[in-house]
């Protein structure tokens, strides 16, 4: 009898032991702490505050240019009466010389003015010379000038080239004089 007491006393721990083992448990409760005294907290466990927001400078569009002649004109009349000078070069050259300098000078000077305005840097070459070797010198021309004016600050953005070479002559003769205003690089105002 004594085995059997025992073996249903352990039984009966066993049973005991597999219900408190099933039993739900209660999620421990979170108790609120206490402030530190003095109303002063622990700033080493508080994450850094933010950035304050930068303001970014806003872009100010430019001012209208008042009591101008150009304003108010449509670009063909513009081009008509053009503001900006032709670049002459010498014979089978691309250089921008001294004199193209300072007429290069003067017109993004006016690129400046206006800082809208969008250009087309024509090349012209003279008669003479094959077709493909004119249009190709035209071509340098332009870039020529163009190149200049953006070292002078004007956005290549606002500069197109285009090569004409013989093909617009600016005076039809067939002498040197003639010749010597063909080769150039000529600037039409395409938008604004």
């Amino acid at each position: 009898m004594m085995t059997h007491t025992r073996y249903a006393l352990c039984t009966l721990l066993v049973a005991l032991a597999l219900v408190g083992a099933c039993a739900k448990k209660q999620p421990p409760v979170a108790r609120p702490t206490t402030p530190p005294p003095g109303g002063v907290s622990d700033d080493s466990t508080r994450p850094p505050a933010p950035p304050e927001p930068v303001s970014e400078p806003m872009a100010v569009p430019p001012e209208p240019v008042l009591d101008d002649p150009i304003t108010g004109r449509d670009i063909g009349d513009i081009n008509k009466n053009s503001p900006f000078q032709p670049v002459f070069f010498v014979l089978d050259s691309s250089d921008v010389d001294a004199a193209g300098q300072q007429v290069l000078n003067e017109n993004a000077e006016i690129l400046k003015r206006y800082p809208t305005w969008v250009i087309t840097v024509e090349g012209h070459a003279d008669e003479r010379g094959t077709a493909e070797y004119n249009l190709a010198l035209g071509e340098r021309r332009a870039m020529a000038a163009r190149t200049y004016l953006v070292s002078l600050g004007i956005s290549g953005d606002r500069l197109r080239t285009v090569s004409y070479g013989k093909e617009f002559p600016f005076d039809p003769g067939h002498n040197e004089e003639a010749w010597a205003k063909n080769r150039r690089a000529q600037f039409v105002l395409t938008s604004r």
